[in-house]
């Protein structure tokens, strides 16, 4: 029985700990405030800062680990880094997780890989972001460089917008970098999640691509598989497996993808699961969790089966505490359709509570259609 230590607790890491469970492992889930989704199913918990070097190391070395997991960027990796000299296993590794944790030092290793990215700078302060966006050119989409789910992504059109923009930056900023990346903007026909999963063995294998729009920075729908013509999927087959070989490890990545009219461009990658890729809950025979489960226990990973299917989220509309759900079972009366309900103990605008599945014909349609029946109550 391998014993996972997992750093961060939320919806994905507990679709990943059902999976683990499902192949005997003993999880220890880890966030910073009590009650996560993660932690319902763990057979451990612990509440604590992940960007807490001493409470970190101090968590690693009470339950000492088989494997480290990282599910969130906002984690003191220089410390993982560390750990791992001294012979605990973090997945996919320890520099994965470092260079993930912000979006500069991913892009760069893209850019001295050959990747093509889209035009990037960075900025340290609001004038610095004027001077960056003239050059690259409006509009232009500002990003922090750490940050989860979208959060502080936003578009400037001309130049007066750059001071809100770096504002709404820093409120969504994770961690103690105040460092947003500017990027010219992609006129895309559509994004792709590519999840690409490294096995021990040095194998990559690929899931079939998944389309996805976002909102204020974070998705909303997803749907698989996303059609694309097979030179431009080849091309994105390329770039992922270049850029994970590099990263090294074994794991499941979701890389990230703007397919224009002429050419594939690199987006962003997560050493883990990818919220879109919730989709593969009801798409794959095997979904992300259980291909990313396999994959770091060194499991064989045998034919990915896919039908079409969609997700669509659940938001919360206001700030609550113990929050229910009306809707569901009208949500779950359409064959083909299901809810996932991700238990967190407390609600904001706009975060995520719960997701709609659908598969089968006209499944992004179906699973759009039973996320609106689904209300979220709070008190």
């Amino acid at each position: 029985m391998k014993k996972i230590l997992l750093l961060g607790s939320g919806e994905l890491g507990k679709e990943f700990v059902i999976s683990a469970k499902r192949l005997g492992c003993y999880v220890v889930a880890c966030d910073s405030y009590a009650g996560a989704p993660a932690m319902q199913v763990a057979d451990e918990c612990s509440v604590f800062s992940m960007l807490d070097e001493a409470a970190l190391r101090a968590a690693i070395a009470q339950h000492q680990p088989d494997l480290i997991v990282p599910e969130i960027e906002a984690i003191r990796t220089e410390v993982l880094l560390e750990v791992e000299k001294e012979g605990f296993v973090v997945i996919p590794s320890a520099r994965a997780a470092n260079l993930t944790m912000n979006r500069d030092r991913i892009r760069d290793v893209a850019v001295g890989l050959g990747v093509r990215t889209a035009k990037f700078s960075y900025a340290e302060s609001a004038s610095e972001l004027l001077s960056q966006a003239k050059a690259i050119g409006f509009p232009v989409v500002i990003k922090p460089v750490m940050s989860s789910s979208g959060k502080g992504q936003s578009v400037a059109k001309t130049e007066a917008d750059i001071q809100t923009s770096w504002d709404y930056a820093c409120q969504g900023m994770r961690g103690d970098r105040q460092k947003v990346i500017v990027e010219e903007f992609i006129h895309f026909e559509f994004e792709i999640t590519l999840l690409t999963i490294r096995q021990r063995n040095g194998t990559t294998v690929f899931c079939q691509p998944i389309g996805h729009v976002q909102e204020r920075g974070d998705y909303q729908y997803s749907w698989q598989p996303q059609p694309m013509k097979p030179a431009y999927l080849k091309a994105a087959e390329q770039m992922a497996e270049k850029v994970t070989s590099d990263l090294g490890g074994a794991g499941l990545f979701g890389v990230e993808f703007f397919v224009t009219q002429d050419e594939v461009i690199f987006s962003e990658l997560s050493p883990r699961p990818h919220d879109t890729g919730m989709v593969t809950l009801i798409s794959q025979n095997l979904s992300e969790f259980d291909l990313h489960a396999r994959a770091i226990l060194g499991l064989p990973i045998p034919n990915i089966d896919t039908v079409e299917g969609a997700s669509a989220v659940v938001l919360a509309t206001k700030d609550g505490v113990s929050p229910t759900f009306t809707g569901v079972a009208e949500a779950m009366s359409e064959p083909g359709t299901d809810v996932r309900i991700f238990g967190k103990p407390t609600t904001r605008p706009y975060r995520r509570m719960a997701v709609a599945l659908a598969k089968g014909p006209n499944a992004l349609e179906r699973a759009r259609a039973a996320a609106k029946k689904i209300s979220v109550v709070t008190h």
